[in-house]
């Protein structure tokens, strides 16, 4: 069958006004933009095309195989961490371990693709396959769900085994949004248990509106007492957990809600002798950390949103209109000569020609910027009707990336909330950045693709809704889910406790899985505590707090302030700590959790302290400067 390049599309729909969602009040300079935003799409695909017409040939990439019955499932339990249920070999230890986090509904989805890969080895006459039923003794899928029917009065099993019945007739639909109004967003719960919940209701359409970005639903987290965890709160150590716990997670919640998480394998494409431009990620981080250590976002990309931050953010139509591809194509050229010897000079370039510069970047990737692997599942998100579901998805689309490609994300993203932010000067609101920068990042000459007939605009304006929820509920996606962490904590401590597995029913290996949340709950009673707080590079001594159920980090760091200002402390350092009205700043410093069943973990101002020593009794608390602060040393 003919493969076809992202972008080389036979017919563009025409280019009609799509009707507007706004109000009739809307004044006419904002209907003509949003008319206009769904032209500048595909004005965006054709200047693309344009720009890569001398390089065809490199679209010429070897067809995808289909796979076989069971490979998918395959791939899915060893990037879920779960390849010994394969017959790999590995730590049995490690993999029971694992299994032992999961939710409910997580467990669920274990077992239907570990039942899937079962069948076609069957069917295939080869070897059995190690089955996840031989050590915790479940039986089929169906018998378990009606067995925990019977033995237990929890609704939500009862809820799993009607779903797969439900899925072809149930409405997923969900209740109507109140437009402008503040909803509580969960995520001390797993998505995919809200999700089953919800399954047992009965609701109404949503009203999307696309391009009204006033009419945009805010969504608060709704905060427990161990406060929230955004990225780059936990440690590369526990972080590296985070990516299997959240690919089991999304296929549970996909499951529940009746839609096929599909993933891409990974191409191989040639290598480049370019330094800058075509260059794989992580391969522009390992020669720009030579330069400057731990730098986590390209040197080239920050160097072209700072020049477009300085001089571009109000320039009208910047992003939309084209700059001269001819000088686009000899400013990469320069920039591959002499960008890293600093002789580059930005000053004369203009403000579109980067904006170009920008998009080309990000396209000429080896690999999307989201991944080959996962751009068919952001892509897919925009199936789910519901928005806090599709929400939830993409929080974990972003979590499940490598580290190289969410930090670039999140840079972009910051740029382009700038961007919108001066929507009065450039022209430039939310629905026409996500449009414009949709085509950047979901099309890619290293995907071939066919697009359906008649599915154009339908798609176009999917994937342009898909980059308006990232770029405007990023500070939402970019938080690591409570439960998550709780699932992180359960993992550090099986592996330091290596617990001996002997449950023959998965009934009671859920029991054990909980049994650590019965202990908390029995500690509740203990009304304080009296604990160390440690500030080693700020203080010989340490801070003794006395918790009580009211006590904060907050006010732990209010109370090392006050005694750094009144008792004398033996202070090692203090001359750069930030002051105001002769008092010490404490917003420059931080708690952490370090040790116990945590790497380390900087903590919400709003953590309940007695709540979390409850959680992990072991870990010691210290407190540090916050990084974004100039070092005091």
């Amino acid at each position: 069958s003919t493969r076809h390049c992202p972008w080389k599309m036979n017919q563009l729909p025409p280019k009609t006004p799509v009707a507007s969602p706004v109000s009739e009040s809307t004044n006419s300079r904002v209907e003509a933009l949003d008319n206009l935003s769904m032209d500048s799409f595909w004005l965006e695909v054709e200047n693309i095309k344009q720009s890569t017409e001398a390089e065809q040939e490199e679209c010429s990439l070897a067809d995808v195989k289909t796979q076989e019955e069971g490979e998918a499932e395959a791939e899915w339990l060893q990037d879920a961490g779960l390849s010994e249920l394969l017959g790999d070999p590995g730590s049995e230890q490690d993999k029971l371990v694992l299994l032992s986090t999961l939710t409910r509904t997580q467990a669920a989805a274990v077992q239907r693709r570990l039942d899937t890969y079962s069948r076609s080895r069957r069917r295939r006459n080869k070897h059995p396959v190690r089955d996840v039923r031989d050590i915790f003794g479940v039986l089929s899928t169906q018998d378990t769900a009606a067995e925990k029917e019977e033995s237990s009065p929890d609704p939500l099993w009862h809820t799993l085994r009607t779903s797969n019945s439900q899925r072809k007739t149930q409405d997923y639909s969900c209740t109507v949004r109140n437009p402008g109004k503040e909803e509580v967003f969960n995520m001390d719960v797993a998505y995919s248990e809200q999700a089953a919940v919800l399954l047992k209701g009965s609701f109404l359409p949503e009203s999307r509106k696309l391009k009204d970005g006033n009419a945009l639903t805010r969504f608060k987290i709704l905060k427990g007492r161990l406060g929230v965890t955004r990225i780059g709160d936990l440690s590369a150590q526990d972080m590296k957990k985070i990516p299997t716990l959240a690919l089991i997670e999304l296929t549970a919640l996909c499951d529940i809600l009746g839609f096929e998480l599909k993933r891409n394998k990974a191409a191989k494409l040639k290598t480049t002798e370019k330094r800058l431009f075509g260059v794989p990620l992580n391969t522009l981080l390992e020669n720009d950390q030579k330069l400057l250590p731990n730098t986590k976002v390209p040197l080239l990309l920050q160097a072209l949103l700072s020049c477009l931050e300085k001089r571009g953010l109000e320039t009208e139509g910047i992003l939309r209109v084209s700059g001269s591809q001819t000088r686009i194509k000899s400013l990469e050229q320069k920039l591959e000569r002499d960008f890293y010897s600093g002789l580059f000079c930005w000053d004369e370039v203009h403000q579109n020609d980067v904006s170009g510069l920008l998009k080309r970047f990000i396209r000429e990737l080896p690999a999307p910027l989201l991944t080959a692997e996962y751009l068919p599942a952001f892509a897919a998100v925009q199936n789910i009707p519901d928005l806090k579901q599709r929400l939830q998805a993409l929080n974990l689309l972003i979590l499940i990336l490598p580290e190289s490609n969410r930090n670039t994300l999140k840079a972009l993203l910051e740029f382009l909330s700038k961007v919108v932010a001066r929507e009065n000067n450039n022209k430039m609101n939310l629905w026409n950045v996500s449009t414009v920068m949709a085509p950047n990042l979901f099309m890619h000459k290293g995907l071939p693709n066919k697009i359906p007939e008649g599915k154009e605009k339908q798609l176009a304006e999917g994937a342009a809704d898909v980059v308006r929820m990232m770029i405007h509920y990023q500070d939402l996606l970019w938080t690591v889910s409570s439960f998550l962490v709780a699932q992180v904590r359960k993992l550090n401590e099986s592996n330091s406790k290596r617990y001996q597995f002997c449950d023959k029913r998965i009934k009671n290996l859920l029991r054990k899985i909980h049994a650590d949340k019965d202990k908390v709950e029995k500690n509740q009673g203990e009304p304080s505590k009296i604990v160390k707080v440690h500030a080693s590079l700020l203080l010989k001594d340490s801070l003794e707090v006395h918790l009580n159920n009211a006590t904060r980090v907050a006010d732990v760091l209010r109370q090392f302030q006050k005694n750094l200002c009144q008792n004398g402390w033996n202070i090692v350092n203090t001359v750069n700590l930030l002051k105001c009205n002769n008092s010490m700043e404490c917003t420059n410093l931080l708690l952490y959790e370090v040790g116990g069943n945590i790497g380390e973990h900087c903590l919400d101002p709003d953590t309940y302290l007695l709540d979390l020593y409850h959680i992990n009794p072991h870990a010691e608390w210290i407190i540090k400067q916050n990084p974004s602060y100039p070092r005091m040393f």
